[in-house]
């Protein structure tokens, strides 16, 4: 069974930075696309960032040029790395694996516990 731990998140400036981990087990699969989401309270859920298996990425565009996603495939771990944070940033961050519809179906979508990220003005 797939396991996504995410750890970093917290309490932060406007303009500062943080960085987002999730540690991932439980799988065998080589085809694979991970993620981020994030949910802000009484807002749905929205992707932030997706890396497939061969590397390549895409962001939203309310994050482009301040956050990069990256993974590190010998330590099973996804990264969020957040630069010149905003307000409009705060809400609980999630990990996400898909090994089959690569983060478009819901259904097939795998969950971190998530992490929550504030931003202060």
């Amino acid at each position: 069974q797939v396991q996504l731990v995410e750890s970093g998140g917290g309490s932060v400036q406007a303009g500062g930075s943080l960085r987002l981990s999730c540690a991932a087990s439980g799988y065998t699969y080589s085809s694979y696309c991970m993620g981020w989401f994030r949910q802000a309270p009484g807002k749905e859920r929205e992707g932030v960032a997706a890396i497939d298996s061969d590397g390549s990425t895409s962001y939203a565009d309310s994050v482009k040029g301040r956050f990069t996603i990256s993974k590190d495939n010998a330590k099973n771990t996804l990264y969020l790395q957040m630069n010149s944070l905003k307000p409009e940033d705060t809400a609980m961050y999630y990990c996400a694996a898909d090994f089959s519809h690569c983060l478009r179906l819901i259904a097939t979508i795998n969950w971190g516990q998530g992490t929550q990220v504030t931003v202060s003005s």
